[in-house]
């Protein structure tokens, strides 16, 4: 007798013609500490988070890049006890200061979360979180000082940590205004509010 699966597929998709799918990420990733901002998932689908909210003093940081430097990755593991999903985020640092040295040594010690901006814009999930679960840390900072292409700067990535892959693929963050529905341009109106 064959077993119930433990979800089921209620619905198919196409291309659109109106809006065709479109690759890569915008030049810029907010990154909080994982204790530092209070994650609220939508009841009703846990891929959606439709509120972040600032616990203490935290604060969401704002890094910016150029010329699409900034890469986004997610890819499924089948594992014993269901799927998982590995994410890394690469972005480069233009630079190798003291300020700069002391926050990858933080990303590197501590717990971080990511938010990417897709360059696709149509639907609920033009901006993501990675590591909403287990977070992320540091894995690899590199600098080749005669690489021209960086300016001797910094190409970091941020991935899972050891044996921690996430549950669900990025969750979607669509967060909605005081009043009126969640857009893209909320969302990244309240994004915003927590970087000052």
């Amino acid at each position: 007798m064959p077993t119930s699966i433990f979800n089921k597929i209620t619905e198919g998709f196409s291309l659109k013609d109106s809006a065709p799918v479109t690759s890569g990420i915008e030049d810029v990733i907010y990154i909080f500490n994982e204790d530092e901002i209070t994650i609220t998932y939508n009841t009703a689908n846990p891929l959606i988070i439709d509120g972040l909210a600032k616990s203490g003093s935290g604060k969401v940081y704002k890094f910016e890049g150029t010329n699409n430097s900034f890469n986004a990755m997610s890819k499924l593991a089948k594992t014993q006890v269901g799927p998982r999903y590995t994410e890394e985020i690469d972005f480069n640092i233009a630079g190798l200061s003291v300020d700069v040295k002391t926050q990858l040594r933080a990303m590197a010690y501590g717990r971080v979360k990511a938010i990417v901006v897709n360059n696709y814009k149509d639907g609920d999930s033009a901006v993501e979180l990675f590591g909403a679960i287990n977070s992320l840390i540091l894995t690899e900072a590199e600098r080749n000082a005669a690489d021209e292409s960086l300016e001797g700067g910094y190409k970091l990535k941020l991935t899972n940590p050891d044996k921690l892959r996430e549950p669900y693929p990025p969750r979607a963050v669509y967060i909605a205004p005081e009043l009126g529905s969640a857009s893209y341009a909320s969302t990244l109106a309240a994004l915003e509010a927590l970087t000052v």
